[in-house]
Formats: C-alpha cells, structure tokens, sequence
C-alpha cells in the first residue's frame, strides 16, 4: 500500500539534529543491525555442527553463506529500496526484521541441506530491507553536520554483531545444540521488529537538510522526487564520484570479507587457536577494533570534510596504507597470540572507509533518493566484495594447497595484499575528483562585495 511521506505517514516531530528520541531511534536501529550481523556470523561459527548433522560438505557450506545469500542479498536490497522511498520506511525495516528472524528461527528447525537453503534464501530477502531504509531514517534525524556520526554509531552494528555472533555461536557449539542458537536469535529479532514499529516514528524526508539544499542535489545530483530503478542506477553510474565511491568501497570489501571469512579457521587450524580462545580474545578483537575503527572515522568525517570533501576519500585511503604492514606481520606471525596482536591494526583500520562511503553517498543524493541510492551503492560493493572476496581466498587457499599443506590460507592472505593497493589507489583518485569539484564550486560561487 503505497504511502507518501506526508499525512498518512506518522510523522516524527521535532527531529532536530541531537534530539533525545533521535537517539533513541538510532540505538534501536543499531541494535537491530547488530541482530543481522550476529545471524550472519553464526553460521560460520556453527558450520562443524551442522555439517556433522546434516552431512553438509564443505563447498555446499560456502554456497551457502556465499553465493546463495549474497545473491538474495545485493539484488533484493533494490527493490526493497524502490519500495522504502515511496512508503513508510519505518514498515518496510519492522516487516524485513520480523521476515528474517522468522527465516533465522527455520534454519534452527531444518532437517536437510535443502530446507537450510531456503531458509538462508529467506534470511538473504529480509536482511536486504534493513540497511538501506535505515541510512534514510538516520540522515532525516542528523543535520548534515552530524550525519557523519551517527552513521558511524549505526555502522558499529556489524562489529557487535561479529563480535556476539563469535562469542555466543562458539559457546554454544561447544555446551549447548547449534539449533538453540539460531532459535533462539531469530525469537529476539522478531521482539525487535515489534519495538521498532512501536517506538521509531517516520520521519519528514529532508527534515534535516537546509531549505535551499532540500530540493536538490549537492553538487549535481538527482533532482528532488522519487524516480524509478533505471534511472536511478543510469544516473548513479552517470555520477563519478558515486560510482568511483561504490568501486572503492568494494576493492575494500574484497579484502575485509575475504579475510574475516576466513580468519577463524585461520587462526585455529594454522596458527593452534582453539575454539574457546577465539570465543574469548577473537570476539574482543573483532568488537572493539572495528567498533572503534568506525566510529573514529565518523568523527574525522564530521570534523574534516567542512574544510574539503576529499577527506571522504583520503581518511580511507591513509586507514588502508596504515593497514598493510600488520596485516603482513598477522599473517607471517609464529604464533597466534603474536597473530593476534598484529591482527589489532588491519581489524581497526580495514574499517575506515564505511562511514565515509556512506556520509558521502547520503549527502550528495537528495532526500526521496537516498534509500535506492544507498541499495545501488551497497549493491555495488557487496557484489565485488561479499561476492567476490571469500570466493578469491577460498580458490587461493586449494591452489596453494598442492604444494604448501601445512599454509595455503597463510600463502592465500598474503595474496590480498596487492588489493589492498588496488582500493587506496582508487580512494586517491575519488580525493582528486573531489578536490577538483570543490575547486569548480569555488570558481561558480558569486564573489562578496565589501
């Protein structure tokens, strides 16, 4: 049922940049993000027991949290998209939420390989709808000034959720059934999309843009309205500077999903970790370093970019370059605790271009296009990353694994470091687009008379 974003709408009132219950909706969203995460992670963890059970092989399980859920994932996220940015946004996140915990609650009760499937499919559908109505939600609630922020206290939901998902999933394989586990989450997350439609208010598309930037598009973008997929993906490819954004984004992706798919195993099968250290110091590593690698690239986001939009680019690009040497010490290190120590750096600073990519997304789009610009931009990095990345190492690791049986995902880690360069070369060329943008909106810039 087709909504506007007025009258029927319930409209939030007073949603000024700071507020109290803006807030409040943004730890709601945050802890549903968290809930996403945390699912995803699970399977990873639980993989032994349910291959055990289930007698599921090794590349059927990488299908399964591979291909098969990204698929669902990018390419339902569109229209999921196009739907949010004609109706309440607040429905379409309570309905995803309610959908994929209800699919997360039927991955605990499958009996075969086949029901799991379905279900991960249907997990896949519902967590499309979470993140891109949410960005919308945030950037109506934050004033530009502050959007950068808040963006990157939503973004802390991946690492928590990675983090709980190591912790609670790797306790639970090792006490309790890996079927209590996905239950059990999916039970909470339909609780959370109850809250969500309860307590979160629609906000006015806008409400915390300024009035002469509310019906356009800073810098060129979209005109005020909403549009249709084609024309919006024509005219987001059309855009440099998104599409430049999109193509970093996802370089980055290939590395960091790459990786954490496969750090786990890593850890416990060539470095010794076994699987109650990496519920304990693993889970600690993932949720501190990359909470805090988030947040504090939000905070450099609000402060630096006023003076140039280029430190969209460049705070990644330095995060990236600063990156490289600990991760080659954590993959070379002899021992797992070394490992470990090494693995802080990569873990904080890997994540320095998610808030960026997403402030910058967010306020070069004007407010009916910021959830369908989101969903192509997600689209976009989660098919070269999600898609691409964990498939990369996995190949790597068996090619490798002929002639070094002892280290073909440490000889598969080392191969990510060229890609590494790949993203920081295509961040400093986003940094050069913008500066020379903000040199042309100089030179246009009427001249003050004194």
């Amino acid at each position: 049922m087709t909504m506007t974003s007025h009258g029927a709408d319930h409209q939030a009132g007073g949603t000024a940049a700071g507020g109290r219950y803006a807030w409040i909706v943004l730890s709601i969203l945050c802890f549903v993000y968290v809930l996403n995460f945390l699912d995803r992670q699970l399977l990873s963890i639980l993989a032994k027991p349910i291959q055990d059970e289930l007698g599921v092989s090794d590349s059927q399980l990488g299908r399964l949290g591979g291909l098969y859920f990204a698929l669902f994932y990018c390419t339902i996220s569109i229209p999921v998209a196009w739907l949010a940015d004609r109706t309440n946004r607040v429905r379409v996140l309570s309905i995803a939420c309610a959908l994929w915990s209800a699919a997360t609650i039927a991955c605990g009760l499958s009996n075969s390989y086949t029901q799991l499937v379905v279900a991960r499919m249907a997990v896949g559908i519902g967590e499309a709808g979470g993140v891109p109505p949410s960005y919308s939600i945030i950037s109506d609630y934050f004033a530009r000034d502050r959007r950068g922020r808040a963006l990157g206290i939503f973004n802390l939901g991946p690492p928590i959720g990675q983090a709980l998902g190591v912790a609670f999933g790797a306790t639970i394989a090792a006490r309790y059934d890996w079927r209590a586990a996905f239950v059990a989450l999916g039970v909470v997350g339909v609780i959370a999309a109850a809250l969500v439609l309860a307590i979160v208010r629609e906000p006015k598309r806008g409400a915390t843009d300024p009035v002469e930037t509310a019906s356009t598009i800073e810098n060129g973008a979209m005109e005020n309205g909403t549009i249709g997929f084609g024309p919006a993906a024509k005219a987001f490819v059309a855009n440099p500077v998104l599409m430049l954004a999109a193509l970093a984004a996802g370089a980055t992706q290939f590395v960091t999903y790459g990786s954490l798919n496969f750090t786990t195993l890593f850890l416990m099968r060539e470095k010794g970790m076994t699987l109650a250290e990496i519920a304990v110091w693993y889970a600690l590593l993932l949720g501190i370093g990359v909470s805090a690698g988030i947040y504090f690239s939000g905070w450099l986001v609000d402060r630096l970019t006023g003076k140039s939009r280029s430190a969209y680019a460049l705070i990644p690009a330095v995060g990236l370059a600063l990156a490289v040497p600990p991760f080659i010490g954590f993959v070379h290190a002899p021992t797992w605790s070394v490992a470990m120590l090494f693995l802080i750096g990569p873990t904080l600073l890997n994540y320095f271009y998610l808030s960026p990519m997403v402030a910058l997304v967010q306020n070069s789009v004007a407010a009916h296009q910021r959830t369908l610009s989101g969903a192509i931009s997600l689209l976009i990095a989660n098919l070269i990353g999600l898609g691409l990345g964990p498939t990369y190492v996995g190949a790597a690791s068996d090619w490798f694994r002929v002639a070094h049986p002892d280290s073909p995902l440490q000889l598969a880690f080392y191969s990510l470091v060229p890609f590494y360069f790949v993203a920081i070369v295509l961040f400093l060329m986003l940094a050069r687009m913008l500066r020379r943008e903000d040199r042309r909106l100089q030179r246009q810039e009427p001249r003050s008379v004194t």
